[in-house]
């Protein structure tokens, strides 16, 4: 995907992007590619493929729920901003904390904040069930995102303690989300969340399947999740 395939699609979604914001693409990339020779941030380094399967592919989110209000999103195991980052640069009045356990990433994601001079921007280095029970942190984000984390029975442990009620947890996946999502009910109702809607599309150009899943917080979650870091991976809610 070129730069002006990837205006183009974005603007038959309804995203228009500014000279300024095509610029911070641009920028993202240029020190994404930089960055990545010592760092491992990414195996996809090609242009085109940067700009179909990351940013792209992050913004899709915005296809089929609303980030285009000043909503406070967490985005959990960003690992190199994605989705969040190419969310905030496409919508600049979302306000965005990203948590990560690597705190060399974190480093990366500051760099990256300052040379893009984006606002309202916060980067956490933390494990995900440490940071959801954080009073400061859990149940107050509007939207909680993850894209490619880990399978969904674990990421709504990780991610549902974090979204206020009324607020949404956006699971960002490829292929076998249906599977997953079956396996992953008792978990996301355990938690206090209800499937809202699901989407599978098709990735332009590679033609990959993908998923966006919409689940409401719809009662707080129980005190006793997230459990101890490993504990969600090692023993899912079943």
């Amino acid at each position: 995907m070129n730069i002006e395939q990837f205006q183009e699609m974005l603007q038959e979604k309804g995203v228009q992007l500014s000279s300024l914001q095509l610029q911070q693409f641009e920028k993202y990339y240029e020190v994404l590619v930089e960055w990545n020779e010592k760092m491992n941030l990414t195996a996809i380094t090609e242009k085109e493929d940067v700009y179909l399967k990351h940013f792209f592919d992050s913004i899709s989110a915005a296809f089929y729920f609303d980030l285009s209000k000043p909503l406070q999103l967490c985005d959990v195991g960003a690992g190199a901003g994605f989705p969040s980052i190419p969310l905030k640069i496409a919508f600049p009045d979302l306000h965005i904390t990203i948590v990560d356990s690597l705190n060399k990433r974190i480093t990366f994601l500051n760099h990256l904040a300052n040379v893009l001079g984006l606002e309202n921007v916060q980067f956490i280095h933390d494990r995900a069930e440490t940071f959801g029970v954080n009073p400061r942190h859990r149940e107050s984000y509007d939207v909680v995102m993850a894209r490619a984390v880990a399978k969904l029975s674990v990421l709504s442990e990780l991610c549902l303690p974090l979204v206020k009620v009324g607020g949404h947890f956006i699971a960002m996946k490829a292929s076998h989300a249906k599977e997953e999502l079956e396996f992953g009910q008792k978990a996301i109702s355990v938690l206090g969340g209800r499937v809202e809607k699901s989407f599978v599309f098709t990735l332009p150009i590679e033609d990959s399947e993908r998923n966006i899943l919409v689940i409401e917080k719809v009662k707080q979650t129980p005190k006793k999740y997230p459990r101890k870091p490993g504990t969600p991976n090692k023993m899912p809610i079943a």
